[in-house]
């Protein structure tokens, strides 16, 4: 069974890694960016289209707005950005909002933004997965008409990527991040050098359709609904921004300063291609609708339900470098790949939370151990099985996930910036070097600033997209909330059951007497060396217990068991029903009752086999038997194997792969970094 399952383990995700090679898989910047920053600055795919179709509910004349829509979220990412250079110096360990709300907030606040990350991890996945299926499947009919099969096969892709290691994946995703950067940038100077130096005319595929608008004539409090929804919708470019503060642990040293300096990059990349998209859609009449089908409009008559409309970033390329140019394939694949690769963000931050969150009991322990290549692997997997879930209830349907979006991250950054407020107020109370008063101070203003700004928008989203879909965010955040309370509480009435007491009590105390009692069904090899082992235990009682199922064996046994003079008393129990477990289980109860001071020991013997179908063919009955007795109390269960054959060949194939699978077979606690070894000369 262990050849079964070690081979294509190892195949698919490589051989276990030490845990003092942790300090090997840190990353450097130039992969940390892609690593970390692959959403928000795939979102520019996205974005700007986000906001395009919600203006276009009142026609093209509300497209002027769009620049407008457009500085108010480089205002926001400029501000998001400064205030989580702050967090990374401040909280460097990895929680990132979740630390900054819980040290500052207490743990209800800190549990409510790790409740929001977790649903926004799960949701970037899901989102950035069926985006960049339905742009593959404007090239590939197959993957429009298998949606749901294809973004879970994509999802499964990248699960064994990050089994693979931060790193390694790193490595992998960098090479279509950095190309989609470059395509985007080559496309903006192109486009701006056509227009501006060559006083080109550049036009969209979707330049000539006419919009039909849903309302038309907008004004007063309907139209700042309408541009309040339109700049929620453009704040999905500021998704991830967090998941850089989150993985400060997975930089290299400095790992502050270099997790600081991958995030203003990465700031400033997002600001620049998100306006340059919307500044060259603008220029080339690029038209987008909620609902194409009917509301594009063609020589006066609706483009009609077998038009495809295509993303902006699509569009302006078509325009900038003409369709089906080499510029045009390279930008059009890679913006496809990168929102595939998007999702990778989640899969770095989503595993550390649940490793920190596990640490203090908000999760299962199991998802703070480290997998074979030093990854969360059970992180990893869990955020893959949710995604794929909501993959498949969402039909993989990005327009429809979208709208569940955002919601969390917000909650996260104001929650976060008012923890960060709060930070910088309780060292300015003790503070009196001048010259620190004065950082501490700034950093409190652009703190404060970011809490006021974010929380703002996050009254918009929730405002202008709750019957959209948001409620389904805020209901997920309420059940991770339940939930990691209810394991807290679990963990806490555990460890306070088990806190062993200061004084003398009745767990170290010694039993009065032990009453050992022997199983036996048979009188073979096995229930001979319990009986033998079972006296050198010199319990104050000892007696053999069989239960009476067949009544011809039963009188076998007990003539061989009076031939042989085995000097061990035998006690057959009645059972009419034909049942084991339940007689036996009565029985020790029944010794218990009479002695509640003595101890029980129940000596079961059992045979080992080598096979994994041999298993299922014996010990069933010993199987039920030890999980019924378990929730006895002063029961102590002890099996006497008895290895057969087929266990000694299991054995030396065991031992012939013992050095191979020996890596992370049991694992427990944080991997140490290798110390480093001294330097020779030569």
């Amino acid at each position: 069974m262990s050849k079964l399952t070690d081979l294509p383990k190892r195949i698919l995700i490589g051989r276990a890694l030490r845990s003092d090679r942790l300090g090997e898989t840190l990353l450097p910047k130039r992969i940390a960016l892609p690593v970390f920053a692959s959403d928000p600055l795939s979102s520019v795919a996205y974005a700007p289209g986000e906001v395009l179709l919600v203006l276009s509910i009142a026609g093209v004349s509300a497209y002027h707005f769009s620049p407008w829509i457009a500085a108010a979220v480089v205002v926001l990412m400029f501000t998001v950005v400064a205030s989580y250079r702050q967090n990374v110096h401040a909280y460097p360990s990895g929680g990132g909002d979740y630390e900054v709300a819980t040290t500052n907030l207490g743990p209800k606040a800190g549990l409510t933004v790790a409740s929001a990350l977790l649903v926004d991890y799960v949701l970037t996945v899901a989102v950035s997965i069926s985006s960049g299926i339905e742009n593959l499947g404007s090239a590939i009919p197959f993957v429009v008409e298998h949606k749901v099969e294809c973004a879970v096969a994509v999802i499964l892709l990248l699960t064994v990527m990050n089994l693979r290691g931060v790193k390694e994946s790193g490595g992998l995703f960098a090479i279509p991040t950095y190309v989609f950067v470059a395509g985007v940038f080559i496309m903006i100077a192109w486009g701006a050098f056509r227009g501006i130096v060559l006083g080109d005319t550049m036009r969209a595929p979707t330049a000539t359709l006419e919009i039909k608008p849903e309302h038309q004539g907008l004004a007063g409090f309907a139209l700042v609904f309408l541009l309040l929804r339109a700049f929620s919708s453009g704040c999905a470019a500021l998704t991830g921004v967090e998941a850089i503060s989150n993985g400060v642990p997975a930089f290299r040293k400095p790992k502050s300063r270099n997790a600081a300096t991958t995030l203003a990059l990465m700031g400033l990349l997002a600001v620049t291609m998100f306006c340059g998209i919307i500044g060259l859609a603008m220029a080339t009449k690029v038209r987008m609708a909620e609902n194409p089908a009917v509301d594009l409009i063609k020589d006066g008559v609706a483009v009609g339900s077998g038009y495809v409309q295509n993303p902006v970033i699509t569009q302006v390329a078509e325009a900038v470098f003409g369709k089906g140019t080499f510029f045009f394939v390279v930008l059009a694949g890679a913006t496809a790949l990168v929102l595939f690769l998007a999702a990778n963000t989640a899969y770095n931050g989503f595993p550390v939370l649940g490793s920190i969150l596990a640490q203090d009991r908000y999760l299962p322990r199991q998802l703070h151990t480290r997998g074979d290549r030093l990854a969360f692997s059970n992180g990893i997997v869990l955020l893959a099985g949710a995604a794929a879930l909501l993959v498949w209830i969402y039909g993989a349907d990005s327009t429809r996930l979208i709208q569940l979006y955002i919601v969390g991250v917000f909650v996260s950054f104001t929650l976060s910036q008012i923890g960060m407020v709060r930070h910088w107020n309780r060292l300015l109370a003790t503070e009196r070097d001048q010259a620190k008063r004065r950082h501490m101070i700034r950093s409190r203003a652009i703190n404060t600033f970011g809490a006021f700004f974010t929380g703002l928008v996050l009254i918009v989203v929730l405002v202008t997209k709750f019957t959209h879909g948001a409620w389904v965010a805020l209901l997920g955040m309420v059940i991770f909330y339940g939930t990691m309370t209810a394991i807290r509480r679990h963990y806490d009435r555990v460890s306070a059951e088990l806190a062993a007491p200061e004084g003398p009590s009745d767990d170290s105390a010694r039993p009065s007497r032990v009453h050992s009692v022997v199983l036996v069904s048979k009188l073979h090899r096995p229930a001979l060396r319990a009986l033998a082992y079972a006296k050198l235990l010199r319990s104050d009682t000892l007696e053999a217990l069989s239960v009476n199922v067949d009544p011809a064996e039963t009188k076998a046994l007990r003539e061989e068991w009076e031939r042989r003079g085995i000097d061990v008393p035998l006690k057959v129990l009645d059972s009419p029903y034909r049942e084991i477990t339940r007689p036996i289980i009565e029985y020790v109860k029944s010794l218990r009752k009479e002695s509640p001071r003595d101890a029980v020991s129940v000596i079961i013997p059992e045979y080992v086999v080598g096979h994994w179908y041999e298993h299922l063919l014996h010990n069933q009955s010993a199987l039920r038997l030890k999980g019924r007795l378990l929730f006895t109390p002063g029961v102590m269960v002890t099996s006497v194997p008895y290895q057969l054959e087929s266990s000694e060949a299991a054995k030396l194939r065991a031992r012939r792969h013992g050095e191979w699978n020996a890596p992370g077979s049991v694992r427990r606690g944080p991997a140490q970094e290798r110390p480093k070894e001294p330097e020779t000369r030569k």
